[in-house]
């Protein structure tokens, strides 16, 4: 069973950055595919970023050249690196984490998830 923790949330104001993380315990990180989602409150949860054991990344369109994700195996943590926030980046923001092989959109093929962190984006 694999425990997802995130933190990193907060208000900042447009144009800012924030960076989340996101600490794994209780499985075999390296081989985990890693990835972040945003919900908000009343709307459907959307995919953000994924990373696999690689290092490969997948992106959602609205995040392109404005979010990173990255892993650190050494300390089972994920990253998610976001700049250039805008109004419409406020969600909560949550870790998710597959034992698959291949990297997916599909927030249903995913079996572990964290709390969630919010974050807020003022104009």
């Amino acid at each position: 069973q694999v425990q997802l923790v995130e933190s990193g949330g907060g208000l900042v104001q447009a144009g800012g950055s924030l960076r989340l993380s996101c600490a794994a315990s209780g499985g075999t990180f390296s081989r985990l595919i890693m990835s972040w989602f945003r919900q908000v409150p009343g709307e459907v949860r959307e995919f953000v970023a994924a990373i696999n054991r690689s290092g490969n990344t997948l992106y959602a369109d609205f995040v392109k050249g404005r979010f990173t994700i990255s892993r650190d195996n050494a300390k089972n943590t994920v990253y998610l690196q976001m700049n250039s926030l805008k109004p419409e980046d406020t969600a909560i923001y949550y870790c998710a984490a597959s034992e698959r092989v291949l990297m997916t959109r599909e927030g249903r093929l995913y079996d572990y998830w964290g709390q969630g962190t919010q974050v807020t984006v003022s104009s």
